[in-house]
Order: C-alpha cells, then sequence, then structure tokens
C-alpha cells in the first residue's frame, strides 16, 4: 500500500482558508484506477467525505461542501492539496487523505488536527 502524511497548520482562523497537503509515498497519484479523497472527522460526529481529486486531475466535491472547496495536486511532488474557504468553527476536525481503489479507501493517512476557534 501507498502510504499519505496530511500536513498544515493546526490553527486557522474563522473565515480564513483552511489549507492542507497530502503527500503520497510508494505510489504515484497519476496511476490510473485511483482516486485521492479528503475526508474530516469532527469530534463527537461521523467520519465525512470531503472530495476527491482523480489520477488525470479531475475532481469531485461532497455537495454540502463544494461551494468553498477547491482539491488540487502538484504531480511533481506527488502530494494533493485541499482549501476549504471561510472556516466556521464547525470545521475543526481531524482532516484525513486516502486513497480509494474500487470505491474503497485502501490507505490512509494518520490525519492531522485542524481547529477553528469560536
Amino acid at each position: 500500500q501507498v502510504q499519505l502524511q496530511e500536513s498544515g497548520p493546526g490553527l486557522v482562523k474563522p473565515s480564513q482558508a483552511l489549507s492542507l497537503t497530502c503527500t503520497a509515498f510508494g505510489g504515484s497519484i497519476t496511476t490510473d484506477g485511483y482516486y485521492w479523497s479528503w475526508l474530516r472527522h469532527p469530534p463527537g460526529k461521523g467520519l465525512e467525505w470531503i472530495g476527491y481529486i482523480g489520477s488525470r486531475g479531475n475532481t469531485y466535491y461532497s455537495p454540502s461542501l463544494k461551494s468553498r472547496t477547491v482539491i488540487s495536486r502538484d504531480t511533481s511532488k506527488n502530494q494533493l492539496t485541499l482549501r476549504l474557504s471561510s472556516v466556521p468553527p464547525e470545521d475543526t476536525a481531524v482532516y484525513y487523505c486516502a486513497r480509494e481503489h474500487d470505491f474503497n479507501h485502501d490507505s490512509w493517512g494518520q490525519g492531522t488536527q485542524v481547529t477553528v476557534p469560536t
């Protein structure tokens, strides 16, 4: 399996943009048949899927977050990024990147905590 690692600031001011990076090791983000997702786990709530970017750079976002979400990539660095704009405190969560194959997430990063203070 590919190894994934999330990184980014742990504290984001309300109304600002949340930006995270996911670096993949041992597998290319351009490999056909795979999708690269961002998900999050708010405290006390369930896991929420944010969106994905495919091997050709195609993207798809959760309808509830689409207006605020941009997922992009840097193929030279084998990285994907998440930008979530205008964040409210409710965006506080552990954010994960994961690889999808055959509709299953088969590889996960360890997650990174992002706090949006009230």
